[in-house]
């Protein structure tokens, strides 16, 4: 057996899919609720009310991050097999025109003109719907559009992140909601953004800062907001 063969390598950008629905989900979660029920505690309603809002925006955001996921990712999808659709047409209507745009666009990237012309006859022997998906349109098996994985993916985390500052609300003091919601909020998010920055392999306190910084302008408006009407808006 070839090295090659023997070496398996795994890629971050296999995870671009679930990982961008996953932390958008979380974040959103943890800012939209954290956000909510400081903005109802600074108004001075009971603890009850509190809650009853923060469960409300819990199940409104989940449902409403799987729909927008959804429809989002399905239009990227009908984009992509829009895209396909008519390459396929192409490939039947004029495949040796097919086979210089391929080879062309391997010449422009470094490989001389024989073997790039070689090379594209070669992958559009096996498979030459693939070939010119990769390589001319950039549509890969680790980037197309998975709308059902988006939206359930979103959903999921968009409920973890909002238990979170749901589950500080049940164990707080009443007279003090808004500073420990807020700052087990932040905690989160910065938890959140140096999870999804190693998982993705960026740089963590870049991602840590990013995630922190909105999820306290969020709190800080909303509990102004909350205190200046005080009634839930």
């Amino acid at each position: 057996m070839s090295r090659i063969h023997q070496h398996s390598e795994g890629h971050l950008i296999d995870r671009i899919g679930w990982l961008r629905a996953a932390v958008l989900g979380a974040n959103d979660g943890i800012i939209s609720t954290a956000s909510l029920i400081v903005g109802v505690a600074a108004a001075a309603v009971t603890r009850n009310d509190v809650l009853i809002a923060g469960v409300a925006g819990l199940v409104a955001g989940a449902m409403s991050m799987a729909a927008g996921e959804y429809v989002s990712v399905s239009s990227q999808s009908d984009t992509e097999q829009a895209d396909l659709a008519r390459e396929r047409k192409e490939l039947s209507d004029n495949a040796e025109f097919e086979l210089d745009e391929l080879a062309e666009i391997y010449v422009k990237r470094g490989v001389d003109q024989p073997l790039a012309r070689q090379v594209a006859k070669q992958l559009m022997a096996k498979d030459a719907l693939t070939a010119h998906a990769r390589d001319e349109l950039g549509i890969s098996e680790s980037t197309t559009a998975r709308p059902m994985q988006a939206a359930i993916t979103s959903a999921v985390m968009f409920s973890v992140g909002a238990a979170m500052p749901l589950l500080m609300v049940m164990v707080s003091p009443a007279n003090a909601l808004v500073p420990i919601v807020s700052g087990a909020s932040l905690a989160f998010l910065a938890l959140l953004g140096a999870i999804g920055a190693k998982a993705g392999g960026a740089n963590i306190l870049r991602a840590t800062i990013r995630v922190t910084f909105w999820g306290a302008l969020a709190l800080a408006i909303t509990a102004g907001i909350g205190k200046v009407f005080g009634t839930v808006v």
